[in-house]
């Protein structure tokens, strides 16, 4: 029988019932409710996924190591590794979209979600709409922001690589989240320039972006946090109040002096 194969959701080559040499995407669920695991499932499957249920923390942790997913959700309330820690350790090793599940109510919750590497949220009980919306934004966030040429960026110590999507500082690689990457590479696209929240999020996440001020706040201040930014007075990426970001150059020697390995 023929294989017919379609456009993976990260824009791959993938198959069609189970098509022999041709890639799909894959995703994990992390989910130990059944009725939960059951709606993520069909939601990602409706949306070209090959989906992965796991029920606990840490099988779902080496599920994400072996198969090397390009989604994963998390739920935060898991049997024997939180979904806090499962999401750190992730991203020691995985630049997969991360999205987690909450039933928690407060914002402190997802801050942690997020300082530990999360790209997005939903909240039980959310429906398939909701949940199928969150994830389109993540499919159609580009891998790099758009316009933007390849060539490589230095700033002082700072070294930017648009095309192998790399950051390194004084010579050490960032290990940052793709989120931060993204914001990371539109700021220094144009330094000098405030770029306001609404642009920012757009070239991020997509033309109709699924998130809050506060979301992009914490991407930001993590990655402040990566590059050793003073939190009460920032120097790289510096806040516009009532507008956006903008990034500064570090051109002249006083500046690097600053920013100096200390």
């Amino acid at each position: 029988m023929p294989v017919r194969a379609t456009m993976s959701p990260t824009g791959r080559l993938g198959s069609w019932n189970g098509g022999i040499g041709v890639m799909t995407a894959r995703a994990i669920v992390i989910e130990d409710a059944p009725e939960f695991a059951a709606l993520a499932r069909h939601v990602l499957e409706d949306a070209g996924y090959d989906v992965t249920v796991v029920a606990d923390g840490a099988d779902g942790v080496a599920a994400v190591r072996s198969l090397a997913p390009e989604m994963v959700m998390v739920d935060l309330g898991l049997p024997r590794l939180d979904g806090i820690e499962v999401c750190r350790q992730v991203r020691t090793f995985s630049d997969a979209y991360l999205m987690v599940v909450t039933g928690r109510d407060g914002e402190a919750e997802l801050v942690k979600g997020f300082e530990a590497g999360a790209d997005d949220y939903v909240t039980k009980p959310y429906s398939p709409a909701e949940l199928g919306a969150r994830v389109s934004a993540l499919q159609r966030r580009p891998r790099t922001v758009a316009g933007q040429n390849g060539e490589v960026r230095e700033y002082g110590p700072l070294r930017l690589d648009p095309a192998a999507r790399e950051v390194s500082l004084h010579g050490q690689r960032l290990h940052l989240t793709r989120t931060e990457f993204d914001i990371l590479d539109r700021l220094t696209s144009s330094p000098g320039t405030t770029v306001s929240r609404t642009q920012l999020s757009q070239q991020v996440w997509g033309a109709a972006p699924a998130v809050g001020s506060s979301v992009l706040d914490v991407h930001v201040g993590n990655l402040r946090k990566k590059l050793g930014e003073p939190s009460r007075r920032p120097r790289l990426i510096v806040s516009v109040r009532g507008v956006g970001f903008r990034f500064e150059a570090p051109e002249t020697e006083a500046l690097r002096s600053r920013w100096a390995v200390s």
